[in-house]
């Protein structure tokens, strides 16, 4: 703290040019999430604030991003249709995940989880980040041509019976749970029923039919019809905004493009007066702490969407880790990678208070940040307040900005966010790898954004396990020394000690992947052979599977009387062999060698009259 002030000038230039270029994409990213601009507003103010005060990299600016936004997108979806389409009733939980979420942040922090996130497959990676810039395009298609449900009455029209059932199954619900359910009270299930009027009906047919038409798939079912009555002005809106913000950029970088499109667009359709569909109303005055996310909600409901609160926070810390690496690459500086994810969980915890969607370090305004000048934590935190000010003078102007304009810089944002490196590399990369992507990209744009980060780690890693354990067989094959490729210091062995030794080198790690092949070694062994050698020299580590697989070789040898000397073990498989056994009561202590000439004197001395 006591540099926060060292560079002022940079640091207020730097953090209000960020704030600015975090304006439309902190209304767009609200928008996208379903919860309307001002929750990506409040999201900007309080995680770009405290992430910059509590976090590790001091020229992050943090707010809404791509990658946050998506997956939030399906936990606001997925938790309003539990709640029958009521945002009010699902705002709690919705609240609660994403303070979960925050909170987990600031754990992995404290446990020090920063320094492993770099070990996430890319194929992963890139995958998921592909997925979001197609799930960002496909979702924004509907909002891009002017297509609105709730104006759509004969559409909405479809889900009237299904509403009125779901109406009366919730009285049914609500009356079993508070113990109505009986004979001589039933004449007030009656009269509750008797309350479902066309209204009701009709507001639960619209949220059955937004429902319907959310998300990728509910998106490609509506487009057809939605396709027969496009909104011109809407669409040409938005495609002016795309041009803009495209264009603009040729011309110069100094002014963000995207407040360009936002500001020009805007002005010429409040001007010329065209009839237009403004996005919702931004409340004005300071965020109000939601007091609803502690007292409307209920633990066990809560349960279902830990996975995915866990799955938030890790997707933050890895979004935000990956701004910090591109921060350091600028400014020539390290981050600190556990005080980054204190700093994140702190900052997305303070805004699911007061209702905000959680982010995570945004590349594009870091850079933005960095090149105005900003060095400091006061940069992050200036970004912050410019936001809080934009707020608390202009939400009434705020509120007037087309919907169209908002979806069309979500368009350049998915276009933006796809991994264009990782596609153009999938003829040169290997065929598991590009079979890893393809599958977290399909899981998470037709199936689910969380489950398919985890799909996808599994099938990395079984890859990679099979990969490594391919290789230990390669390198290790069970042979004799006369076959194997002898080591340096088994060059000038006798003929009669070949023929009378069997020799076993095992390269890499003694693991799972290998302990297959490994166990068959006592099979191979020459019949002139009545002493084995295995060699450790080059194991760095064996697992419980490797381990017991070893156990196994070594009774089976003992059970053929032969003698097992071992040479080179290191500390970490010494450790565990004399742990379970395997040293001390299988294998005596004077048959584990340091070194190979120590072992080879051992067994001319003991076997003289055949080894020379």
């Amino acid at each position: 703290m006591k540099n926060l002030f060292t560079n002022l000038r940079g640091d207020l230039l730097g953090g209000l040019t960020a704030g600015i270029v975090a304006l439309p994409l902190a209304l767009a990213f609200g928008v996208s999430s379903g919860l309307g601009p001002s929750a990506g507003l409040y999201g900007a103010i309080f995680l770009s604030f405290f992430a910059a005060l509590f976090g590790g990299t001091p020229t992050q600016i943090s707010g809404p991003t791509a990658p946050m936004t998506a997956v939030s997108m399906v936990v606001i979806a997925a938790i309003i249709s539990v709640h029958n389409g009521s945002v009010e009733k699902a705002l709690p939980y919705i609240l609660a995940v994403f303070l979960l979420s925050g909170l987990l942040q600031i754990l992995l922090g404290l446990v020090g989880i920063g320094k492993y996130i770099k070990y996430i497959p890319y194929p992963v990676v890139s995958g998921f980040m592909t997925a979001i810039g197609v799930i960002i395009l496909i979702t924004q298609i509907l909002p891009v041509i002017g297509y609105d449900v709730k104006k759509d009455s004969e559409y909405v029209e479809q889900f009237k019976p299904l509403a009125e059932e779901h109406l009366l199954e919730k009285i049914l619900i609500e009356e079993s749970k508070e113990g109505l359910l009986v004979l001589e009270d039933f004449e007030e299930t009656i009269r509750r029923a008797g309350e479902v009027n066309e209204a009701s009906i009709y507001e639960e047919a619209l949220n059955l039919a937004k429902n319907s038409a959310s998300g990728v798939v509910g998106t490609l079912q509506t487009l057809p019809r939605a396709a027969g009555g496009i909104n011109w002005i809407e669409l040409i809106l938005a495609l002016s905004t795309i041009a803009i913000i495209y264009g603009f950029k040729r011309i110069t970088t100094a002014i963000p493009s995207t407040l360009v499109a936002l500001l020009v667009v805007s002005i010429a359709a409040i001007g010329f007066g065209i009839e237009y569909r403004s996005i919702q109303q931004i409340p004005e005055g300071f965020p109000v702490l939601q007091w609803s996310l502690f007292s409307d909600f209920s633990f066990l409901g809560l349960l279902p969407y830990v996975f995915t609160a866990l799955t938030l926070a890790l997707l933050g810390a890895i979004d935000s880790l990956l701004t910090s690496v591109v921060a350091d690459n600028l400014t020539k500086t390290r981050h600190l990678p556990n005080k980054e994810l204190i700093g994140q969980g702190i900052g997305n915890s303070v805004a699911a208070l007061f209702g905000g969607i959680p982010g995570a370090g945004a590349t594009i305004r870091t850079v933005v940040n960095i090149q105005s000048g900003g060095k400091t934590k006061l940069s992050g935190m200036v970004a912050a307040v410019v936001l809080l000010v934009i707020l608390l003078i202009l939400s009434p102007l705020a509120s007037q900005i087309p919907a169209a304009v908002l979806a069309g810089i979500l368009v350049t944002v998915g276009i933006g966010v796809m991994d264009y490196k990782g596609l153009k590399a999938l003829k040169k990369i290997p065929k598991t790898e590009v079979a890893v992507m393809v599958v977290v990209l399909l899981l998470s744009v037709f199936w689910n954004l969380v489950y398919a980060v985890g799909v996808g780690l599994i099938l990395a890693s079984l890859f990679f396990m099979k990969k490594m354990g391919d290789l230990a067989t390669k390198d290790s094959r069970v042979a004799a020394v006369s076959e194997e490729k002898a080591w340096k210091d088994e060059t000038k062995l006798s003929a009669s000690f070949k023929e009378n030794v069997f020799i076993k080198h095992i390269n890499g790690p003694l693991f799972f992947g290998f302990t297959s092949d490994f166990v068959n070694i006592s099979k191979q062994i020459p019949a002139s052979a009545h002493v084995a050698i295995i060699r450790m020299d080059k194991v760095p580590y064996v697992d419980q599977s490797g381990l017991f697989a070893l156990e196994d070789v070594l009774l089976d040898l003992n059970q053929q009387n032969i003698k097992t000397l071992i040479v080179g073990v290191q500390s970490q498989p010494k450790y565990l062999m004399k742990t379970i056994g395997i040293i001390g009561k299988l294998i005596p202590e004077d048959q584990i060698f340091e070194s190979f000439e120590e072992c080879r004197k051992y067994i001319v001395e003991k076997n003289s009259e055949v080894i020379a």
